[in-house]
């Protein structure tokens, strides 16, 4: 799990480039190092840094929030060049939420992945549509008009 290190935290105005080259050179790694424990090509790592690409896919950004021990929140936040706090989505167990409720505080945790009651995949978007969640108040999509709940259907014998 990872801690709150202010010094990782993105600053004000940071371009993604700045900000991998500081936590790189932060951290004392080389391009090299840092590409292998990321997982991703020398060539990849050279070109963020170098400000030639300011966006950059989901393998991508796990690798480097994994070899940085930052999450992948704060990529994000510097890619779309938003304060931390605004780039968490709102998640929630398509089983167990009760559409109109607040979620349980468990799901909103920004490295949850699964619900710890059933174990199903938290859900941020629609199921049918992919729009993000618009609200815990709502109990349908304002896109599509499908239910956020995920309906079980039970087999009689």
């Amino acid at each position: 799990m990872y801690t709150i290190d202010q010094q990782k935290l993105p600053q004000s105005g940071e371009t993604l480039a700045q900000y991998i080259y500081r936590l790189r050179t932060d951290a004392k790694l080389s391009q090299q190092k840092l590409a292998e424990k990321a997982g991703i090509h020398l060539q990849s790592l050279g070109k963020l840094e170098r400000g030639k690409t300011s966006r950059i896919n989901q393998t991508t950004k796990t690798g480097l929030a994994t070899a940085l021990s930052i999450p992948t929140e704060y990529l994000d936040a510097v890619c779309y060049g938003l304060p931390v706090s605004l780039i968490e989505t709102p998640k929630f167990c398509p089983n167990c939420w009760t559409p109109g409720e607040e979620p349980d505080p468990a799901w909103t945790l920004h490295r949850a992945k699964y619900c710890l009651i059933c174990g199903s995949s938290l859900r941020s978007t629609c199921s049918n549509c992919g729009q993000s969640l618009a609200s815990f108040t709502h109990k349908f999509c304002p896109h599509c008009g499908s239910s956020y709940k995920q309906l079980t259907v039970t087999k009689k014998r």
